[in-house]
């Protein structure tokens, strides 16, 4: 008889997470241990392995006699092997709050999710901005929440709007400070801002003053514990940035490689921006299209590709003074600086239409149901948009606008050069010329 053959190697498997135990996040707030609900206590009594902040850990009694273990940082990628590191133990993990409102829990459900285990049971608390809510007497359905944990100051700029009520929640103690910078920096000088500390708990604290007059003389040091309540107020002659896109031209820092306000309002609107959706902003020139996707939701995202490396600076400070820090900037030519892009939902082509191979590269990576848009102003672009209007359809428009201006004592009209746009969607079926409209009279 033959041998067996040798048993094959078994295939690589992801990091295991706790299987024979289960993960629970436990919500805590500055109340400590004496807030919390017999439930969360009872889950951490019974835990193996304790995992949270060092704050968070020092709250609990000796009774909680799991082992302590302190996040890592950077927290998420070590996130699998520090769950893997406790496979088979009750593992209790600490929140602030609410675990599921801007924190840990997110994390740890998609980390859990992507190994195939069941989702982490979760016991909260009450969140900060409920708290705040409550103390303010705002609704908390109505207000706004902007974090700056783990993220750049510059994106609150987006959220800023005369007479708007925002809470912010704080990095640390160093946030009010840099907060009132900003809200000065961008126009926002008289707004009323709200600082909330350790809410919740026995030193609970609140204070108060404008941005233009931070810190308030009698403020004692901030706890790193805290909230921001922000009454919107912007001053007399501030620029006033709207939510819809065609965002005044001098908003932008530029050298006369911008998509003008009306042109690029058009723009976005063929364009079509949705929650989510991801754009690849070709020729970025200032990063305008770009920038105006990313502002129409806070999930929108987008890829500006520029071939000049001051302009690609220039975008990028763009992008953070209109509150976008998150747009990516890739310096290079177009289509080689587009390799390895995930794939858009939408692509902008404003420059550079005639490189050899761009559309098609731009048109290939679109999947089904994406959309293209492409403007140009020479004649020699213009016909390959037509070519490839001929060829899969969509439409062709030319835009025009003019400006009144002075003649002598009187007004007149001054036109800016016409903007030839092609926007399309990808769909299964072959492509071929665009169906002959009727002429008229011709029977319907």
């Amino acid at each position: 008889m033959s041998p067996a053959p040798p048993a094959a190697p078994a295939p690589h498997t992801p990091d295991p997470v706790p299987a024979a135990g289960r993960v629970t996040v436990v919500g805590i707030g500055a109340d400590g241990w004496e807030g919390l609900p017999a439930a969360s206590q009872e889950a951490l009594r019974g835990a193996g392995t304790l995992i949270g902040g060092a704050r968070q850990l020092a709250l609990l009694p000796a009774e909680c006699a799991g082992e302590r273990v302190p996040w890592p940082s950077p927290l998420r990628p070590a996130v699998p092997g520090l769950l893997a590191a406790h496979a088979g133990r009750e593992v209790c993990v600490l929140a602030s709050g609410d675990p599921m409102f801007h924190g840990i829990g997110r994390t740890l459900a998609e980390v859990l999710g992507e190994a195939g285990a069941a989702p982490p049971r979760v016991l909260p608390h009450p969140s900060s901005v409920s708290y705040a809510c409550a103390r303010l007497g705002w609704p908390v359905e109505d207000t706004e929440v902007v974090t700056l944990v783990g993220r750049p100051l510059a994106g609150l700029t987006a959220a800023l709007h005369d007479g708007r009520r925002l809470l912010v929640l704080s990095a640390g103690a160093e946030t009010p400070a840099q907060v009132a910078g900003l809200l000065c920096e961008r126009g926002f000088g008289p707004t009323r801002m709200r600082v909330l500390e350790q809410l919740g708990g026995p030193r609970e604290r609140q204070y108060e003053g404008t941005a233009e007059g931070w810190p308030p003389a009698a403020s004692d040091p901030t706890d790193p514990l805290n909230v921001i309540a922000l009454d919107c107020v912007r001053a007399p002659g501030a620029l006033r940035l709207a939510a819809a896109p065609g965002l005044p031209d001098d908003a932008y820092e530029h050298d006369g490689q911008l998509t003008k306000r009306h042109i690029r309002a058009a723009t976005l609107a063929a364009l079509a921006p949705a929650p989510g959706e991801l754009l690849w902003d070709v020729g970025g020139g200032s990063g305008s299209i770009g920038i105006e996707w990313m502002r129409t939701h806070r999930t929108c995202r987008a890829v500006a590709v520029e071939r000049d490396a001051v302009r690609a600076e220039r975008i990028a400070r763009n992008a953070d003074a209109l509150g976008v820090p998150a747009l990516r900037v890739v310096t290079g030519p177009a289509p080689q600086a587009l390799a390895g892009l995930p794939t858009p939902d939408a692509v902008f082509i404003g420059g550079g239409l005639t490189a050899p191979g761009l559309l098609e590269a731009c048109w290939a990576a679109l999947p089904p149901g994406g959309r293209l848009v492409a403007n140009t102003v020479t004649l020699e672009s213009e016909a390959l948009l037509a070519d490839w209007y001929r060829r899969h359809g969509g439409d062709l428009v030319r835009l025009a606008v003019a400006h009144a201006v002075p003649v002598g004592g009187f007004t007149g009209w001054r036109q800016a050069m016409p903007v030839t746009q092609w926007s399309v969607t990808k769909t299964d079926a072959p492509s071929g010329p665009p169906p002959t409209p009727s002429a008229p009279g011709d029977a319907q």
